[in-house]
């Protein structure tokens, strides 16, 4: 049996940052992974998609140009060249990817789906292996409601509508999260007849109720989106699908056709495929590994990060976690995992970013000051004629340290940045106010924000 100094369980964007740090140190390693290198976001997730959404940002940009004193039109959207087009970049990213790998020394690449047989015993599918630290990245994969008649239907989901060629000409997306917020964008501006059904009250609920609301209004104006619904059951009925959902209100059903159904209900762990209790491994209740803040498992020398722990699902937080469970493996003095400090960003129209706490959150705990500015309280948000989008700032009274920080509309994730930035060293509301902006920016949101704070006592609901 082979044994290994470092074994990485998962060839995503975390656990190959964590690979080429073990490479470095001229160590035996092993990398185990059963899907396509680089892992959801390089393949299915962040890349493709938001080499979609910029055509789609274009094409909005253009449709607005009015609002400007421009008369322009768009006279083709050419679909296929922009499928392709993605396609093609993300091959090559991943070729890209697997030369590297195959050229770096000390490395055994086991490109199979793994499984625990006991304590740090790994069966790769053509012999067992062993690691004296075993880190598991072992990502996530969409999640599939037990919908009657919904296998049937053929219906999409972030991998799939990666294949397709042709514009569909309806869509109706199961699910109002993140997925459908950009993909419904998307599909919206390349001219297909959009429909949302939201099982919550709201789109993107983990937003800011106000936020969420904004992002309904905007988005309702050329696809249609409800909420509060439940679907119950789908069918198909020759190249025509159709989902029939239940409005928790009324208890009302309603039936919605469309050429195809998108399900963009969540992600799930794929820990369960890893047997990681052969080894002492514990999940939660919904099947995700269980990691204290230094990302440690109920397994000595175990660590996981990434969507396999299901705490902040994103690329760069992977990153981050990835950085901080090689530290602690390596080093004595170990470092925790900052979770409430990961940003996040939806690339819809209007686009969102947030980072830390909601006003909701943060009165659990915290006596707190909130700040609100419009885009249009600043020079270049007037120039843009953006009147609704805004920003809104979550101060701890009595230090002044931000908790939170939510903006909806142009370049939010680009604008929030100098926020994670301060939030992430534990800053104060006073660093942002008294360092110099350039005049005029869309950075003037962030100052004017903050200079808008007053106490809040009760949460009121969130009013853009």
């Amino acid at each position: 049996m082979k044994e290994y100094d470092f074994v990485v369980i998962g060839g995503g964007t975390g656990g190959l940052t964590l690979l080429y740090k073990a490479l470095q140190l001229n160590k035996k390693v092993a990398l185990l992974t059963s899907g396509p290198i680089g892992g959801t976001c390089q393949n299915f997730g962040c890349v493709p998609s938001k080499m979609l959404i910029y055509p789609a940002d274009v094409i909005e940009t253009i449709n607005s140009a009015g609002n400007l004193g421009i008369e322009a039109r768009i006279t083709n959207i050419n679909f296929s060249a922009i499928m392709e087009r993605m396609r093609q970049s993300v091959a090559q990213s991943v070729q890209a990817t697997e030369d590297n790998l195959k050229n770096q020394a000390n490395l055994d690449y086991y490109h199979s789906q793994a499984h625990f047989t006991g304590d740090y015993t790994l069966a790769t599918g053509v012999e067992q292996i062993r690691g004296k630290k075993i880190f598991v990245a072992t990502g996530s994969r969409p999640m599939v409601p037990p919908i009657k008649g919904l296998k049937e239907t053929g219906f999409l989901d972030e991998k799939t509508v990666l294949r397709l060629s042709d514009v569909p000409e309806s869509m109706v997306f199961i699910g109002g999260g993140y997925i459908a917020a950009e993909y419904g964008h998307f599909f919206s501006a390349m001219g297909t007849k959009v429909t949302i059904l939201q099982d919550a009250d709201r789109l993107v609920p983990h937003e800011e109720p106000e936020i969420s609301h904004l992002l309904a209004k905007e988005l309702g104006k050329r696809l249609v989106v409800h909420t509060d619904m439940k679907v119950i059951s789908a069918r198909k009925n020759g190249k025509i699908s159709a989902v029939t959902a239940r409005d928790s209100r009324t208890g009302r059903e309603s039936e919605f056709p469309a050429e195809k159904i998108f399900v963009a209900t969540g992600r799930e762990s794929n820990a369960d495929l890893l047997k990681g209790e052969n080894s002492g491994i514990e999940t939660n209740e919904k099947g995700y590994i269980e990691v204290n803040d230094y990302l440690e498992t109920s397994k000595n020398d175990i660590r996981a990060f990434g969507d396999a722990i299901g705490r902040q699902m994103f690329t760069h937080a992977a990153d981050k976690e990835a950085e901080i469970a090689w530290h602690n493996a390596i080093h004595e003095k170990r470092r925790k995992m900052d979770f409430g400090s990961v940003p996040h960003a939806v690339y819809t129209w209007p686009q969102i970013a947030s980072v830390g706490m909601t006003e909701a959150h943060a009165l659990q705990n915290h006596d707190i000051l909130v700040g609100k500015a419009r885009y249009s309280d600043t020079v270049r948000g007037m120039a843009m004629r953006e009147n609704e989008g805004f920003a809104k700032a979550i101060v701890e009274k009595e230090t002044g340290k931000i908790l939170g920080f939510h903006i909806i509309g142009p370049d939010a994730p680009i604008i929030i940045q100098e926020v994670v930035n301060v939030i992430a060293r534990g800053g104060a509301a006073e660093e942002i106010k008294e360092s110099m902006h350039i005049f005029p920016s869309l950075g003037d949101l962030v100052t004017e924000a903050l200079g808008n704070l007053q106490e809040v006592r009760e949460f009121a609901g969130g009013h853009a």
